[in-house]
């Protein structure tokens, strides 16, 4: 049977710390290098829900992409948020392991799972200087409010849903795509030229400012969660490849903080000419 530090290892070559941002905090979190591990599970965070979830599978790892400790903590007591989570971990006999920024930078990482999951054909990164994020070609071209609708059918379902901006109309072939949030990189989408860009957290101004520069492409945005989700499935094949013996399950557990949606979206309003 592996040990944690096989799956480490696996995982760690798939996704190279040294990939990660130097804000960031990825790797082992809690755990014995030394213990056996027959079963592992995976997520995009570590909550409460996720973490029961991973004993009730019996598993001896929790794999995430969100970090836990994301800060710098001087304790975990057990009466915290975090530290309960830590404490309920190591007495289940259960290890947590980290993969962010390193995730989003590896080549196939965290993008290259959302765009395959939208079936986007990827040709290069979106930022180079960081290798977050994809661009790439659908395999055949398609109008605006069918593309929309295409993210909509391949991401797990949220409150948050997804919402386009854009001509429905427009005929979409080129697409970059980063998960979790990529306001940051709208200079980079236009300057590369693509019909649309999907990603997530996107925020009033900024998306409305790059809306009225020219060549600007259409956006997509989608719950965060649910744009790094694909990644668990990226994730765990990893792991299956290099460890034939374990088990590994994803989590379907919705995890997006956002939990209720208040009405339908409205239809796109119409305007009258004159009598």
């Amino acid at each position: 049977m592996p040990c944690l530090a096989d799956a480490v290892a696996a995982l760690e070559s798939a996704y190279p710390p040294a990939l990660a941002q130097d804000w960031d905090a990825v790797g082992l979190v809690c755990g014995d290098p030394t213990e056996p591990v027959s079963r592992v599970h995976l997520a995009v965070d570590p909550t409460a829900g996720v973490v029961e979830e991973a004993i009730a599978a019996g598993a001896q790892l929790l794999v995430t992409h969100h970090p836990l400790l994301l800060r710098g903590v001087h304790g975990v007591p057990a009466d915290e948020p975090k530290g309960s989570l830590v404490h309920r971990l190591i007495r289940a006999g259960v290890g947590l392991f980290a993969a962010h920024t390193n995730a989003d930078a590896a080549e196939p990482g965290v993008s290259d799972a959302l765009a395959d999951a939208l079936g986007v054909l990827v040709e290069g990164p979106l930022d180079p200087t960081t290798m977050i994020g994809r661009i790439g070609r659908l395999a055949a071209p398609e109008p605006f409010e069918a593309f929309v609708a295409r993210v909509g059918a391949a991401l797990p379902t949220t409150a948050w849903g997804v919402r386009g901006a854009g001509d429905p109309a427009r005929t979409i072939g080129r697409v970059a795509v980063s998960g979790g949030a990529g306001d940051s990189m709208l200079h980079l989408a236009r300057a590369a030229g693509v019909d649309a860009y999907v990603t997530a957290d996107l925020r009033h101004h900024p998306a409305d400012e790059h809306l009225r520069l020219p060549g600007a492409p259409a956006l997509v945005d989608v719950a965060h969660w649910a744009s790094e989700h694909p990644w668990c499935d990226q994730a765990a094949d990893v792991l299956r490849r290099a460890l034939p013996g374990l088990t590994v399950t994803v989590s379907t557990l919705r995890t997006d903080p956002w939990t209720l949606g208040g009405h339908p979206a409205a239809p796109p309003a119409v305007v009258k000419e004159g009598p």
